[in-house]
């Protein structure tokens, strides 16, 4: 009886933290390159159920047998185990400003990230909206630079174009101080040269880092440290889209659909609970009596 209601709750438990991460994809559907998440569950170990006799062994002439064989085994309920983020690729959304950039690549075993500097050290993000700073450094709209292989990107405004690969090319007939002159739109990059290249890691296991505040991931000794594509043998890991920034890759159907199912879940498990509870009441109020 108390087993019953022990396992009922604990039902109830999963499927409550299981709404939370629901809520929290929904929650983040329109922002920038979110990345959803999905609850994993693990059993307790199961009970193994046997009759049990005085001898537990029939005897023949040609050996033995089994004379209490196994009646099958019980669930002991659930526990919480991790939240696993799909690192699937999101869409692209076209906004033609030359400071939003999109990190383009299938490869959810090796996904790409930014390496953005913040306060804490460096940190890993997908997220491509930046701007330019007092000092003419890109920036996350928090403030925070985003780094490349020679340290910040310093640019001017109207004189920055952005390579697939990462690299950062400048107009040196223009300059690339912060005031630097806005360049002629017929300029065809006559005089072009490479200021820097965007850093751009990955990770060996990307299911072990972990996500903190503004859109930004941190490794951990599981996940490994940051890591170039060169180290998995891979000249090129991602492609950068300028003009363009990723959409989350939460999918609102599906989303919604799971919070009606994990409901209906939960009504079953609430409703355990409270039938175990009214046989008990019964059998202390009244068999007892």
């Amino acid at each position: 009886m108390l087993r019953g209601l022990y396992i009922g709750s604990t039902g109830m438990l999963m499927n409550q933290h299981q709404m939370d991460v629901i809520s929290n994809n929904l929650a983040n559907v329109n922002k920038t390159a979110f990345k959803r998440d999905e609850a994993v569950f693990k059993s307790f170990p199961e009970m193994l159920i046997q009759r049990t006799r005085e001898d537990g062994l029939g005897h023949v002439p040609l050996g033995s047998f089994d004379i209490a064989p196994i009646v099958g085994k019980l669930g002991m309920g659930a526990e919480f185990n991790e939240n696993f983020t799909h690192f699937e690729q999101g869409g692209a959304h076209k906004t033609d400003n030359p400071f939003d950039l999109m990190l383009e690549s299938n490869n959810s075993e090796h996904p790409a990230f930014f390496v953005v500097l913040t306060d804490k050290g460096e940190r890993l993000s997908r997220n491509g909206s930046f701007t330019l700073n007092k000092d003419g450094n890109l920036a996350t709209p928090q403030g925070f630079l985003l780094m490349g292989e020679d340290g910040p990107i310093k640019v001017a405004a109207h004189n920055v174009l952005f390579r697939e690969d990462g690299e950062v090319w400048i107009n040196t007939e223009f300059g690339n101080e912060p005031d630097a002159p806005v360049s002629d739109k017929n300029n065809t990059w006559s005089n072009p040269t490479v200021l820097n290249k965007i850093k751009i890691r990955t990770i060996e296991f990307p299911r072990e880092i972990r996500k903190e505040g503004h859109s930004f991931y941190n490794i951990t000794p599981e996940s490994g440290p940051m890591l170039s594509f060169d180290d998995f043998g891979e000249t090129q890991g991602a492609t950068i889209r300028q003009g363009f920034l990723e959409t989350s890759n939460v999918n609102l159907v599906h989303q919604m659909v799971s919070m009606i199912a994990v409901q209906r879940n939960y009504e079953a498990n609430q409703k355990s609970v409270t039938s175990h509870n009214q046989l008990l009441g019964k059998l202390i109020n009244e068999v007892a009596r």
